[in-house]
């Protein structure tokens, strides 16, 4: 099988300059933010490579700084590539961009095909829709970004169960701040950034012993925006709370300092994009590598 394979961006046109979530803090934003998201982007990037994973950097763009989240272009499965569609016009001009990005993709052959979503919704990427291969599903937030519409469509384009989770808070604007599948069926997850509706559509699938919550502190630390591969997790820097709990279930952490990503709402799952994800048998192969 062949390793994970994973698009991040350069963080050379980072910063943050508007404020369209609550984490966003332009008025800390300076040139010292700016060396230190270079460093943790790096840092990241050698995190994955250390685990085996294959990681290519797509170019910024001047006035686009959350190019920095490529998890928010698209849901990509089996080859097959949804293209997102951005809710605020600050992050509209992504949409050119990463279209050109998969077409050099596809024809390189690394994705097969691309979908563009239909006129009138809005969806961003997988930041709001996550593959659990444990259960063959793909785990769909909406509300603050999403349209609870695009669920269908994604249920369409991948041929796959679609479990929605309606969110309830501003601060978890997406599904990846707040909800992390795990190797092993678990699921690292923050309650009370939900509905009740979906918390109960969470613990009809998620058995009580395989779901792991996460405190307030924990996910304001941005840990559950995390990238899995088999018993490892990447993550931003953790609570020891958090540490106790996941290597107490046999998780193993590779920790590195995302703070100037935080800034602006975002960590280890926003700043990657999985393009190898396969829906078939080979898709456990492939997270364990």
């Amino acid at each position: 099988m062949g390793r994970p394979h994973f698009l991040m961006t350069d963080p050379g046109c980072f910063d943050v300059r508007y404020r369209i979530n609550p984490w966003m803090e332009p008025d800390a934003w300076n040139a010292e933010r700016a060396a230190q998201a270079c460093a943790a982007s790096r840092d990241l990037r050698r995190a994955l490579e250390r685990e085996g994973a294959r990681v290519e950097i797509i170019d910024g763009a001047p006035g686009l700084p959350d190019l920095a989240f490529p998890a928010n272009a698209a849901v990509v499965l089996d080859g097959r590539v949804l293209l997102a569609r951005f809710r605020h016009a600050e992050r509209q001009g992504e949409e050119t961009v990463f279209r050109a990005v998969f077409e050099a993709l596809r024809r390189r052959g690394v994705v097969r095909e691309i979908v563009e979503l239909p006129h009138g919704l809005f969806h961003e990427g997988a930041g709001d829709a996550i593959w659990d291969h444990e259960r063959r599903l793909f785990w769909a937030g909406y509300g603050p970004r999403s349209s609870q519409a695009a669920l269908a469509v994604i249920e369409r384009t991948f041929g796959q169960e679609v479990a929605p989770l309606e969110l309830a808070s501003p601060r978890f604007y997406h599904l990846d701040t707040c909800f992390c599948p795990l190797a092993g069926g678990k699921v690292l997850y923050h309650p009370a950034a939900f509905t009740s509706a979906a918390l109960a559509a969470i613990r009809a699938r998620v058995a009580p012993n395989d779901r792991i919550e996460a405190s307030d502190a924990e996910a304001a630390a941005f840990c559950v925006n995390a990238v899995n591969l088999g018993s490892r997790i990447v993550m931003a820097k953790a609570p020891a709370s958090l540490r106790r709990k996941l290597a107490g279930l046999g998780y193993a952490l590779s920790e590195v300092d995302l703070a100037p990503f935080i800034l602006s709402g975002g960590a280890a799952y926003c700043m990657t994009l999985r393009l190898d994800r396969a829906s078939g048998p080979q898709a456990a192969v492939l997270a364990a590598e």
